[in-house]
């Protein structure tokens, strides 16, 4: 795929970058809660995106060189270059006077992805959706006895404490060196008081985070990483909820990733389709700044949009959808390929059941999405706490699992829940 490695690691994890992102992180980039309104959304809109890009340009100084979208005005017909496919990019959409100059990232190289053979599996036995649908990846995806964990959990959608710290001292003991991350076959638990059930699981309990959720949280260590192998590496486990509205819904998500695997990027296939969407709401469309260019990525087959719109409406062959509101609209009228990812930035969409008026993620699941992310308890705007549009895609379609491209893409993932078939790699090659 002719990617352009970043060789920064030396500069990257060095005493200045170690200082600047303490500096960073020791205070909060954006203060607004999710749900209060705005005195002028065109102005806040502008304001809001030079702050996030560049408070995100410090913050996300790790293991990649960003190029973040830039503020200043572009020439009709300008586009940034893409280090990724840069002879391979087909923009056909002029640019308007005025508009930002969006640029591509670059990426560390993928060379091998997380399998069925490192990835454990734990079944809650009290709960009869988790035993159905844990059963049935076991068969999905041929796991062996000694990579399952079957355990009593509470059943409902918040676990205190101490809860969560009898159910990870049992999951440390039952899994070995091998097992490099997890999918948990369950709705719920979600949550860990304030923190979300796969940060805890991966990051540890933060009690502290409770008393002020707006607050940046920990930094990942897997946030741009290369490796695939994030236990061994990096002694975290990510992991992923294999989470639907009901059985059914599971089953289906689960076949969606199956027949996922090495599915896209094939020669002469019909180009699929990324979008990132800005609305009228300029809190939860923080990410804007960090889209990619648009156009169509000829080697991958992939048609990258990046459109202002309240609701995308008839879209086919759907890879990936980015946007930000209470609620997307229309989510019936989509077809996803096999592994599409969906998600939207808002306060709780990641409080599976309930959600407090707010879009619960399943919806994207249940519209036929792969994967979805969305946090468990008020973020604020803070763009860390979210999937980084360009890295997640760039991870995907490196032949990266669902898994491994979302919690790349997330620099603060301790309040955010990842849902879906965490294997499922459309562009993976055996």
């Amino acid at each position: 795929m002719r990617l352009i490695v970043a060789q920064l690691d030396n500069f990257l994890y060095g005493e200045k970058m170690s200082r600047n992102l303490k500096e960073f992180t020791s205070k909060p980039t954006v203060r607004n809660r999710l749900g209060l309104p705005w005195l002028s959304v065109k102005l806040m809109q502008r304001l809001l995106n030079r702050l996030v890009a560049a408070a995100f340009a410090v913050a996300t100084m790790s293991p990649m060189s960003l190029a973040l979208a830039q503020s200043t005005p572009s020439v009709a017909g300008a586009t940034g270059a893409s280090p990724v496919v840069s002879e391979n990019l087909d923009h056909r959409k002029a640019v308007k006077p005025g508009t930002p100059v969006r640029r591509w990232l670059t990426v560390p190289r993928i060379n091998s992805r997380i399998t069925a053979k490192t990835l454990g599996l734990i079944i809650n036995t009290a709960d009869p959706y988790s035993v159905e649908v844990g059963n049935y990846y076991v068969l999905a995806r041929r796991l062996s006895p000694e990579q399952v964990l079957r355990l009593d959990l509470p059943l409902k959608t918040t676990l205190t404490a101490a809860e969560f710290a009898t159910f990870t001292a049992k999951v440390q003991s039952h899994f070995g060196p091998s097992i490099e991350a997890l999918a948990l076959a369950w709705t719920m638990p979600y949550a860990v008081e304030c923190n979300s059930i796969t940060g805890a699981l991966a990051l540890g309990y933060d009690e502290t985070l409770c008393a002020h959720s707006c607050s940046p949280s920990k930094v990942s260590p897997y946030f741009g990483k290369a490796t695939s192998r994030p236990f061994t590496d990096l002694k975290m486990r990510p992991s992923m909820l294999l989470a639907a509205r009901d059985v059914e819904m599971a089953k289906a998500m689960i076949q969606r990733g199956v027949a996922s695997d090495g599915s896209l990027g094939l020669r002469g296939a019909v180009p699929v389709n990324a979008y990132f969407v800005t609305t009228n709401d300029p809190a939860r469309s923080a990410r804007s700044p960090l889209f990619p260019p648009a156009g169509l990525l000829r080697r991958q087959g992939v048609d990258v949009h990046v459109e202002t719109t309240q609701a995308l409406e008839n879209v086919d062959n759907l890879l990936l959808y980015m946007t930000g509101l209470v609620k997307v609209e229309k989510l019936d009228t989509l077809k996803w390929v096999p592994g599409g990812v969906g998600d939207h930035l808002t306060s709780t969409g990641g409080q599976l059941i309930g959600g407090g008026g707010q879009m619960s993620i399943l919806d994207w699941i249940g519209s036929g999405a792969t994967a979805s992310y969305g946090t468990v308890s008020e973020p604020c705007a803070h763009p860390q706490k979210f999937p980084h549009p360009q890295i997640m895609m760039l991870n995907y379609l490196q032949g990266s699992t669902v898994l491994e491209a979302y919690w790349k893409s997330v620099a603060w993932p301790q309040q955010g829940v990842f849902v879906g078939e965490p294997l499922a790699a459309p562009f993976s090659r055996p």
